[in-house]
């Protein structure tokens, strides 16, 4: 189901962050812009990969004013675990949500019942709380971090600048458009 221009689900759960268990609650992500970040499991393949890559943006998020939150069926428990044994989970400095009961997920829409672990959805919040960007994958296709970062531009952009679009493949600094009767047909 598309979430886009709904607010995120309530929630409160418990986090490993920075070496400490946090609990976060949906009205703690409020106020800046924020990336949800499910993917299925802790200690599997595919998702180190991308949090790893998601690490290696997060100077460049936490400078757009973003923060990240990665998501997945594991307790905080299994985070540490994962994070104080794997090089690449150690590079990790954003909140890692566990959601042991599937209720962020669910809430999300990105939850496989049948397999108690999400999707690969990742989620773009503005301060509002509101879903500016969804996207979900399957789980054997990684997301590329840096595409993350380029849709964080393009949805800032956009709510800067009233009126004015972001066209296909757009990045910081190239044209944008601004809707009229005067570009029909034109493009």
């Amino acid at each position: 189901m598309a979430r886009i221009n709904k607010s995120i689900p309530e929630f409160k759960t418990q986090a490993f962050h920075n070496g400490e268990f946090k609990t976060i609650t949906s009205d703690d992500v409020k106020g800046k812009w924020s990336i949800f970040l499910f993917y299925p499991a802790d200690f599997t393949f595919v998702c180190p990969t991308e949090l790893e890559d998601m690490a290696n943006q997060y100077d460049e998020l936490s400078r757009l004013g973003v923060e990240v939150y990665s998501v997945s069926t594991d307790s905080h428990f299994v985070h540490k675990a994962w994070h104080d044994s794997s090089d690449a989970i150690g590079k990790i400095r954003f909140p890692m949500l566990g959601d042991p009961t599937g209720a962020i997920a669910r809430g999300f829409d990105v939850m496989i019942e049948d397999e108690g672990v999400a999707l690969r959805g990742t989620f773009l919040a503005d301060p509002d709380g509101i879903i500016q960007v969804q996207e979900v994958h399957a789980l054997g296709i990684g997301r590329s971090a840096k595409d993350i970062v380029r849709k964080v531009k393009a949805a800032q952009y956009v709510a800067e600048n009233d009126g004015e679009v972001c066209p296909a493949a757009w990045e910081a600094g190239q044209k944008t458009l601004t809707p009229s009767l005067d570009l029909v047909g034109k493009i």
